[in-house]
């Protein structure tokens, strides 16, 4: 990685002085398969984090969940019902997963998300989408269903929430 040393002018003419990282191509590409975030982002994370993949992984984490709070407050009207079933059909558990629009509902990183959180619910069995949020991931301890989707919601650009989880065992009393 080469750095280049740009010079501009501040205020009341005061020199002021920025490096500029040059990234190299293959280092965004590899990012990008890795994270499925968008070229630029991925080319900052990584002039921002000094060519390290795993700090550019981390800034695009943090920038994924910084600007899925922004989005909090648009209108959710689209998404899915996803279904997981468990040991051989004894467990059941049922996810709707709402997000902006038709178009994402359909991609492929929101569906995922959908599976992941169904699965989620199947294996731990939580009462409530807050008792949810909170839980750690199970493919991932480091990682909660809340920073899960709000990593999804980063990537994918729009609002994304879990609006109603259900779980359903064999001879379970309701």
């Amino acid at each position: 990685m080469a750095e280049e040393t740009a010079i501009g002018s501040g205020k009341k003419g005061q020199r002021k002085e920025r490096i500029i990282m040059e990234v190299k191509l293959q280092d965004v590409q590899k990012l990008r398969e890795k994270t499925k975030c968008g070229v630029m982002d991925c080319r900052q994370a990584l002039a921002e984090s000094g060519g390290d993949m795993v700090k550019a992984e981390k800034w695009l984490k943090e920038k994924g969940i910084r600007s899925a709070a922004k989005r909090a407050e648009r209108e959710t009207a689209e998404g899915v019902l996803e279904t997981y079933s468990h040991q051989n059909g004894r467990i059941v558990a049922v996810v709707e997963l709402v997000c902006e629009t038709d178009f994402v509902a359909k991609n492929e990183e929101f569906t995922r998300l959908a599976h992941e959180v169904a699965m989620q619910v199947a294996a731990m069995s939580p009462k409530n989408i807050d008792e949810l949020s909170g839980q750690q991931w199970i493919k991932d301890d480091k990682t909660t269903i809340d920073e899960l989707v709000k990593e999804t919601a980063g990537k994918i650009g729009e609002n994304v929430k879990i609006r109603r989880i259900a779980r359903f065992e064999m001879g379970e009393n309701i």
